[in-house]
């Protein structure tokens, strides 16, 4: 029998680490997501559960009866995961020691032969023995169990096949494709999870081109925890959905890439002719990786928690403007679940009586706020009576309306329940919302989200759960009067090329007060922010913080840094023109993409045309293009405190704000 134990998330084994007391678990998860901008509660489930001696339980696959109960194993917290990949099998090894730490923790816990598993593919499964592992390659020896158990989609799929199939893997299949089959004894718990944790590491964690990717430091700090904690935040709803679609895609179009890439490179390399389609093909392989090393760029932003949230989704909201009605008619819509002769006297006194000579509008009721914001034309006005309003939906308001509360903030209360990423969409041109307290729960996004167009909120409570307001970039937000509590995230992002009016308003017990924000690779006009007797106080972080590029020298100076990449490169380049174009292409993308992210992007047009030229410009410009964004990475560290902060140009107008009790200060600068 193996030695060693696993138990629950935990692995319990003389010859591994000690097993450390509960308390000494969560304080380490608390010092590890300990962060500026990350919550520490980010994942729910991040308390560790010890358990010593507990079994895990049995499940029963899909599909036909006939087969065995296998070992439940998918649904572990991230913790588990975290602690096993961390402490037992990755430790700080490099991207290329992977599978080599992943044998050595196999060999540890897993049951070399006696047990049975379910072989699970696309198209089949089928009940197998192992009867041997060969730890280093990562699968079992295994032969068809008795008596023949076999699921597929394909009728025609019989023994015989099976064992033929099984006769060209010479009966070695890849761990990760088998689940064991359930034992009560207990012997077995271990290897299953064990398998778990690969199969989950190389579905999940693992990218085909991370070998070839630099081992500076270690492979879990660098890419196992980032997407870990990126996965569990996907399945507890705290990304946006459309930052997942994103995703998604921008890993697809990576791993198509690096294909293409590995193609072109394996055929080069065979080949020793001197032609020029050779030449242009070198090129062609430079441009690929260009665009492979711009797409795992994107990539690290959306895994790494910190630089999400820093940099943001950048949502782009497509609600349509109705426009003015085919009548031209203006409609006031009235929101009250119930309807009291004296509140309807009032509102006709107050709000609905008109004006000698005013042209005569439409009324119409409602018993929610969301469907009077759905039936809104251009130009309407929504008026919400008291009460406490529950709804489910966005409201997405696309076109220039007033939405405003009838009495007091306080008794006005449009709550937000159920998942979903924002509570108000405003990309109308002229918004107005007054008068209201919106409450939000089980939020992805923000609480109000201005895409474009401009937004005024006034006399309004805002209770938030992850961001407060968010001002996108080319959008204008004016907020008076009001007050924003309980943002997780921000009380105010503001982004690049916006303009932000606060005035005499409180935003409080947020993570960070105010946060503007700039991006890596895009250029945008700064910000223009008016703030005048706002009450900034008992934020987590600072009252005001500035998201900003660091600044480095020019490029020159980074092209004359003396690195061994760039000599290289100018001695395989600058030679004589037939030496030049025998330079083996492997060599070459091997120098230029050693430890440096190429960024530059070529024009198909030049690729004919002066080969040994452009090969020369292009691999000098992503040299120093890509030093440039490998340093802003790498320098990227916490907030400073910065006193001279309000005097930047960006803010216009900054006249008797209080800035109070915030957990780091009144202003400070996150450098990137």
């Amino acid at each position: 029998m193996a030695d060693g134990s696993l138990t629950g998330g935990g692995l319990e084994a003389a010859a591994m680490a000690p097993e450390r007391t509960g308390w000494a678990v969560e304080q380490e998860l608390a010092s590890l997501e300990k962060g500026l901008f990350q919550d520490e509660d980010s994942c729910s489930d991040c308390s560790y559960r010890d358990k010593p001696g507990s079994s895990l339980q049995s499940f029963m696959p899909e599909g036909k009866t006939f087969f065995p109960e296998i070992f439940q194993t998918n649904q572990l917290l991230f913790y588990e995961r975290f602690r096993a990949y961390q402490d037992y099998i990755l430790a700080d090894c490099k991207a290329s020691e992977v599978q080599e730490f992943t044998a050595e923790f196999l060999e540890k816990v897993l049951e070399p032969s006696g047990w049975r598993a379910v072989w699970h593919t696309n198209v089949f499964k089928v009940l197998v023995e192992v009867t041997d592992v060969d730890f280093a390659a990562l699968k079992a020896v295994v032969r068809l169990a008795e008596p023949y158990l076999c699921d597929s989609q394909v009728s025609t799929f019989t023994m015989e096949c099976m064992k033929e199939l099984l006769d060209l893997k010479e009966h070695r299949l890849p761990l990760q494709e088998l689940w064991v089959v359930f034992d009560d004894s207990g012997v077995f718990d271990q290897t299953a999870l064990a398998i778990e944790h690969v199969r989950f590491f190389y579905q999940n964690i693992w990218r085909s081109w991370d070998e070839e990717e630099e081992d500076e430091y270690d492979y879990f700090v660098r890419c196992v925890e980032p997407r870990l904690r990126l996965h569990y935040d996907i399945l507890e709803d705290r990304v946006p959905s459309g930052l997942i679609v994103d995703y998604r895609n921008l890993l697809s179009q990576c791993e198509e890439s690096y294909r293409k890439f590995l193609n072109l490179r394996s055929s080069l390399s065979n080949c020793n002719s001197d032609s020029e389609q050779e030449n242009i093909s070198m090129v062609e392989g430079l441009k690929l990786y260009s665009e492979m090393e711009q797409l795992k760029q994107k990539l690290k932003l959306i895994e790494n928690p910190l630089l999400r949230y820093v940099f943001g989704y950048q949502k782009n909201s497509n609600i349509q403007a109705k426009g003015v009605r085919s009548s031209g008619q203006k409609i006031t819509h009235v929101v009250s679940s119930t309807m009291m002769a004296g509140l309807l006297r009032s509102l006709l006194t107050d709000r609905l009586c008109q004006e000698p000579g005013e042209e005569e509008r439409e009324i119409q009721f409602h018993s929610d706020p969301l469907s009077a914001i759905n039936a809104c034309f251009e130009g309407d006005t929504v008026i919400v009576c008291p009460g406490h309003y529950v709804v489910h939906g966005t409201f997405s308001i696309a076109d220039s309306i007033e939405l405003e509360g009838y009495g007091l903030p306080d008794d006005i209360v449009i709550e937000k329940r159920g998942k979903g990423d924002t509570f108000v969409d405003c990309t109308g041109a002229d918004i107005k919302i007054s008068g209201i307290k919106f409450v939000q729960h089980d939020a992805v996004e923000g609480i109000l989200i201005v895409h474009r167009g401009k937004t005024t909120l006034e006399n309004c409570v805002l209770q938030c759960e992850t961001t407060g307001v968010t001002v996108r970039t080319s959008a204008e937000f004016l907020m008076k009067n009001s007050d924003l509590y309980g943002a997780k995230g921000a009380g105010i992002e503001i982004y690049p090329g916006s303009q932000c009016t606060l005035s005499d308003n409180g935003i409080h017990h947020c993570k960070e007060g105010i946060l503007i924000k700039d991006f890596l690779d895009e250029h945008y006009d700064i910000p223009k922010i008016s703030m005048v007797n706002n009450i900034i106080h008992n934020n987590e972080g600072y009252g005001v913080v500035l998201v900003k590029p660091t600044i480095f020298s020019d490029l020159q100076e980074n092209a004359e840094d003396g690195t061994e990449e760039n000599k290289a490169l100018k001695i395989q380049t600058s030679g004589e023109p037939d030496v030049a174009e025998r330079v083996d292409l492997e060599e070459l993308i091997e120098c230029a993409t050693g430890k440096m992210e190429l960024c530059a992007r070529i024009d198909p047009s030049e690729q004919v045309e002066g080969n040994c030229e452009i090969v020369n410009e292009l691999i000098a410009a992503s040299t120093q293009k890509g030093q440039i964004k490998k340093k802003r990475l790498s320098e990227l560290g916490i907030t400073q405190a910065d006193d001279n902060l309000m005097s930047q140009e960006m803010f216009v107008g900054i006249v008797g704000n209080q800035f109070k009790w915030n957990g780091k200060g009144s202003f400070g600068t996150f450098l990137f």
